[in-house]
């Protein structure tokens, strides 16, 4: 069921294609990104914020374990048009939340006009450039968590 959601807005190749893009960041900063999509919170998560649920899933898929605490989870409840991105302690040591805001608000403005693929693609690469500024590749650069999409 959660890949048929998400047949409506990304193709198998779009969700190849960001997967890469992501691993293509991930060579150029010690920043680790992960994409989460769901289509709507939980019975047991309809209680919580849309950042208390994203907050839940940036720990349950162990983001908060890279040595540098430098995990990024976007994620993305798509029934519910809800974005969040979460940074680790690291990240927040330098980024500012209002930074996160503004690519929040263009990725926002991207699928609200149907451009799914775009908007993550431009969010992707807006962190990027903010990454890279503030963390860039070690040289040795792990790979820590996974580039997988995880749908639910």
């Amino acid at each position: 069921m959660a890949i048929n959601y998400i047949r409506k807005f990304l193709s198998g190749q779009d969700l190849d294609e960001i997967k890469n893009e992501i691993g293509k960041i991930e060579e150029s900063t010690s920043g680790e990104i992960r994409l989460c999509f769901k289509l709507k919170r939980g019975f047991h998560e309809r209680k919580l914020s849309s950042r208390d649920s994203a907050m839940k899933e940036f720990y349950k898929l162990g983001m908060d374990r890279t040595e540098d605490k430098t995990g990024v989870l976007i994620y993305i409840l798509f029934g519910e048009r809800k974005f969040e991105i979460v940074a680790d302690e690291g990240i927040n040591s330098k980024i500012r939340q209002e930074t996160w805001d503004v690519i929040i608000s263009h990725l926002t403005s991207e699928f609200s006009q149907g451009n799914f693929k775009t908007g993550l693609m431009k969010c992707l690469g807006e962190i990027k450039n903010v990454l890279i500024a503030e963390f860039p590749a070690k040289f040795k650069n792990e790979n820590e968590l996974s580039n997988d999409i995880v749908i639910k």
